[in-house]
């Protein structure tokens, strides 16, 4: 049976890791390096860096974090922000990542999900995908909304069919985050990660809103998704990625061993 991933989310803003609640109100915590090592002793499966800022700046990337990252530690990641083009990509995954996450320039330029597949495989392209919950409507059906630029604006975009187009495209992987349960720490929107889950045949990482290790079981069995990313829970203390781990395995979740 296929194990489910822990994945550590890092946001980060001027070079220091920062977490919010629902994208607002941002508390610089440290030096990403010192976090990526912390999570990689504990067991973490991945990380993921955002850049959160990047897009909605229109600035380029934070390869010195990349490489120093790469250094320090012997696991996945992937990077994401200020990612705008095949050159930027190359430049990513030359500087240490594996993987590069791409949410608005993606949706403004779907081609670069392409070009990305055609150049590194689609095992490098993950679709970022940030959505909000909506009135259904004939636009949005599934009642989800795509936004981009860290939240900030609509795209009229629905979240169901954007991640099908972008699977056609050539993404290797759907990281969803819920908007509305972003940092609340109440558990992950698991209607939407379900509608994407069934939407897709690549894998599908839950995002948004996990506070206990109960909340990653639930995504991973009723949310169908085939990993957790957390971020609040493990950067204040409450927990360790090991004793998620333990707790998830209790429950049944095949989970890689964090010893």
């Amino acid at each position: 049976m296929l194990t489910k991933r822990v994945i550590v989310c890092l946001d980060v803003r001027a070079g220091q890791v920062t977490k919010g609640v629902k994208f607002q109100g941002n508390v610089d915590l440290g030096d990403p390096v010192d976090y990526a090592r912390r999570y990689y002793a504990q067991g973490a499966d991945e990380l993921v860096f955002y850049d959160i800022t990047a897009s909605a700046e229109q600035r380029g990337l934070f390869i010195d974090v990349v490489r120093r990252v790469a250094e320090a530690i012997f696991i996945p990641f992937s990077v994401g922000g200020g990612i705008r083009s095949l050159a930027d990509m190359r430049t990513v995954l030359l500087a240490g990542a594996e993987k590069v996450s791409l949410n608005s320039p993606a949706v403004r330029d779907p081609t670069l999900l392409t070009q990305g597949a055609h150049a590194f495989g689609a095992q490098c392209v993950v679709l970022g995908v940030d959505a909000k919950k909506v009135a259904v409507s004939a636009a949005i059906p599934s009642g989800y909304e795509v936004v981009i630029d860290g939240g900030r604006t609509l795209t009229g975009k629905d979240v169901v069919a954007w991640v099908r187009e972008a699977e056609s495209r050539g993404a290797g992987e759907i990281c969803l985050n819920a908007i509305d349960t972003d940092g609340v720490r109440g558990g992950y929107e698991l209607t939407i990660t379900r509608l994407v889950a069934d939407a897709v045949r690549i894998p599908v990482i839950a995002s948004g809103g996990g506070g206990t290790p109960a909340h990653l079981v639930a995504a991973v069995t009723h949310g169908g998704a085939d990993a957790a990313l957390i971020a609040s829970m493990v950067h204040y203390g409450d927990y360790t990625v090991a004793s998620i781990k333990q707790a998830m395995a209790a429950q049944g979740v095949p989970v890689r061993s964090a010893a």
